[in-house]
């Protein structure tokens, strides 16, 4: 579950005001004040603009979980979901100190509400598991089935979309 709390925690220790976090994210000082407060979660796009603008990773704000394991057991998967978005992140991956994030992403039938692309730091690479997934890539668009894979530079605006009829699973690395 998203808490905005973190958000003003992580905002106030890097001694920014939410005017100036609106400036670096784009986005208004009163939507910004709302997710602080918990009164609205923020869609996919929103919320990689105010990670990356706070320099911190994504899974920083979301509950953590027990000790470092070396196991992530399926009914210990720490999940994110944000409101509007037909998408789930699963964590697969405990460490959160590490370089990689290794993600279960599924994915709902039809367009995601959110269409703006994202863009951060790092690298990609993806199996389709389940269903179809479009990745929306720069100007390109890439249909990817199911057993194909991806791999690509993440600093180049993208998304995913789910064309099919059936949810869309498909398991992420991302560095």
């Amino acid at each position: 579950m998203f808490q905005g709390e973190r958000v003003r925690d992580s905002r106030r220790l890097k001694n920014l005001t939410l005017k100036e976090l609106a400036e670096l994210t784009g986005l208004s000082a009163s939507l910004l004040s709302q997710i602080e407060r918990g009164l609205v979660d923020p869609t996919v796009g929103t919320f990689w603009k105010i990670c990356n603008a706070l320099d911190i990773p994504i899974h920083q704000f979301f509950q953590e979980m027990q000790a470092e394991q070396l196991v992530v057991r399926r009914a210990q998967r720490r999940m994110m979901e944000l409101s509007n978005a037909n998408v789930k992140y699963h964590y697969l991956s405990q460490n959160q100190a590490g370089k990689i994030q290794f993600l279960l992403v599924e994915i709902q039938p039809g367009e995601m509400k959110e269409q703006e692309l994202v863009s951060h730091s790092g690298e990609e690479c993806g199996l389709v598991l389940q269903g179809e997934l479009t990745v929306i890539y720069g100007n390109q668009e890439i249909h990817l089935g199911e057993g194909d894979s991806i791999h690509f530079t993440s600093t180049i605006p993208h998304r995913y979309i789910n064309p099919g009829n059936v949810p869309s699973l498909s398991v992420w690395a991302m560095a």
